[in-house]
């Protein structure tokens, strides 16, 4: 239980980081069109992390669970690749992504650990 509340309290601490991210490079890239794409698909995806674990709370079985989890996690794979994106095109500095990354990626260890041993 200690695992799934952990995973709760990340990810929306998580969509947090994501949402002010966002907010901070559509001002810092007011006038370049290629980031309000991007930035749309990050915010979407990382805030979507939380809304799935939220929503894994009021699961109706056990696969039901699982299969939140599993949504979840989609969601924070589809994360990292966008941050990936973002940084490997020169909008993110190393500093700022590998900050927001490593939280990414503390959720995808953390939901595959609880998704294996709901399983067991």
């Amino acid at each position: 239980m200690e695992r799934k509340i952990e995973v709760r309290v990340l990810s929306k601490a998580f969509a947090l980081r994501i949402i002010k991210l966002c907010k901070y490079m559509l001002d810092k890239y007011r006038s370049d069109i290629i980031i309000p794409i991007l930035v749309k698909q990050v915010l979407r995806s990382g805030t979507s992390i939380a809304a799935n674990i939220t929503e894994s709370k009021n699961a109706q079985s056990k696969n039901d669970f699982v299969n939140k989890l599993n949504i979840a996690l989609k969601e924070a794979d589809e994360t990292g690749l966008w941050l990936e994106l973002l940084h490997e095109s020169e909008y993110l500095a190393d500093s700022e992504f590998e900050s927001v990354y490593d939280d990414n990626q503390k959720i995808v260890a953390t939901l595959i650990n609880i998704i294996k041993k709901t399983k067991e």
